[in-house]
């Protein structure tokens, strides 16, 4: 048998080209084949897993702040903000999908997107100013955070300095971000969310009244009290903390850099961004939907779990965290020690979401300066490659472990703390929709009629309620 050598060649060239097709194929493309050729795996469990970060971000957004905001809320009115649960939810939706967008469609970050949308000659001023809000409100967010956790772990070791708590969570959440490869750590991220669910099985646990729980869930309950002005705010702000948009929105880039569809974040040329698929884009909002959908059943959980075992026991201010855990003693109750197991598990579930949150927080500030001031940056960087970038994670984290010696009750810190949330956020908010209906930066990819309408919708709530909150406080 004769072989023809040009036919060999010709074949090896073949098979290169082949090769070379399928590294530079799209993510989409990738993944089909995978699917394709592993059919005995079940479909759900693939969209589950390939999810990452709306869900990192719903879950991030439970942050021991929140859990405050919310478990005040429960405790001061009972069922009387429950309704929120469900009205925030599409508003959370709407935004979060904004910013995630504009992420994977320009490979930046929020801060990028204004540098775009405004002229040069003011352009840095604003993008400084808004890295500085998120800078600010996160470093103070996440301070309060790092007290909460340290309060938490003496409900079970009393014996413990506080002092020694804050720096050892401080060291570790820094010492993590830093050397932990981005792979592994959003894995660590996602597992760390099963911390949530105690104030789930609570709720479904300690019941009530389930026909007033679902009428509250549904009819809005409004007082014009200054107490309930501030905690309408707070609630708010914790819901729609302005460092998950950030975050969200870089790490949608972070991810086109992953896939190799960027090289850097914030770095490509306008005229051939990266490409997008409609399966990305749908995989994207089926990551938030479900992502938000988990952050609103939280919020729905914690005030449910602490009108029920403290605001109808005439608990109505939460003072410590001794009695934030007592809302967990029902999961419980018919166990020997309750009231040690109920502290156990409150504090575990906040150091969980302490530990998913913190990181999140720091990191926004860091892509929202990066992006304001031109520094390379990314998770996904090693630390030599990215200094600046993972030196303002460590030094906002520092900053806030410093908050924490300013003898501030941590339990009012964090409800503090979501008010400032709600009163940055609107700004923000503002710039995020000016920014998702310009087609010179989003091409074909702007707002749709609904989006703008609860956009708008959500813009005007919040101007009122931050105007209300101080109007109530002048003239009490």
């Amino acid at each position: 048998m004769v072989v023809n050598i040009d036919d060999v060649k010709l074949d090896v060239d073949k098979k290169k080209e082949i090769k070379k097709q399928d590294d530079t194929s799209s993510y989409d493309d990738r993944v089909d084949v995978v699917q394709s050729s592993s059919k005995s795996s079940f479909f759900p469990f693939k969209v589950l897993k390939s999810l990452r970060p709306g869900i990192i971000t719903g879950a991030a957004n439970e942050d021991p702040t929140t859990i405050a905001a919310y478990s005040q809320a429960g405790a001061r009115f009972g069922f009387g903000m429950l309704w929120l649960a469900l009205f925030q939810y599409p508003m959370l939706v709407v935004f979060q999908e904004m910013c995630a967008r504009i992420g994977l469609v320009t490979g930046g970050g929020l801060a990028a997107a204004i540098k775009n949308k405004y002229p040069k000659e003011r352009n840095q001023v604003v993008v400084i100013l808004f890295a500085s809000l998120i800078l600010i409100a996160g470093t103070i967010n996440l301070g309060a955070d790092i007290g909460a956790m340290a309060a938490s772990v003496k409900l079970i070791f009393p014996q413990l300095s506080g002092i020694i708590t804050t720096l050892f969570f401080t060291g570790f959440i820094v010492t993590a971000e830093i050397l932990i490869p981005y792979k592994k750590y959003v894995k660590i991220l996602k597992y760390l969310v099963v911390s949530l669910f105690a104030y789930v099985v609570t709720a479904i646990i300690v019941g009530g009244n389930w026909n007033q729980i679902l009428a509250s869930s549904i009819i809005p309950h409004i007082e014009f009290t200054p107490t309930f002005a501030l905690i309408f705010v707070a609630t708010f702000g914790a819901t729609m903390s302005p460092y998950i948009f950030f975050w969200q929105a870089s790490e949608q880039a972070e991810e086109d850099v992953v896939k190799q569809k960027i090289k850097e974040i914030s770095e490509y040329d306008r005229d051939s961004p990266p490409r997008i698929t409609k399966k990305e884009f749908g995989l994207m909002r089926l990551d938030i939907v479900i992502g938000m959908a988990l952050s609103q059943l939280i919020m729905w959980s914690v005030i449910t779990t602490t009108a029920v075992s403290l605001h109808n026991h005439g608990i109505i201010d939460i003072r410590t965290a001794d009695q934030a855990a007592s809302a967990l003693q029902p999961l419980v109750s018919t166990f020997p020690y309750a009231g040690v197991m109920s502290k156990t598990i409150f504090a575990l579930g906040l150091i969980g979401t302490g530990l998913l949150a913190i990181p999140v927080m720091a990191a926004a500030s860091a892509y929202a300066l990066s992006d304001a001031l031109g520094w390379r940056q990314g998770l996904s960087k090693k630390f030599t490659q990215a200094k600046k970038f993972y030196a303002v994670i460590a030094t906002s984290t520092m900053i806030g472990l410093w908050i924490n010696f300013a003898n501030i009750d941590p339990i009012k810190a964090l409800v503090y703390t979501a008010t400032i949330n709600g009163i940055v956020a609107v700004p923000i908010f503002i710039a995020v929709m000016k920014i998702a209906n310009d087609r010179k930066i989003l091409k074909d990819k702007v707002n749709g009629k609904i989006s703008n309408i609860i956009g708008c919708i959500t813009i005007i709530i919040m101007a009122i309620s931050v105007l209300t909150m101080f109007l109530t406080w002048l003239y009490r």
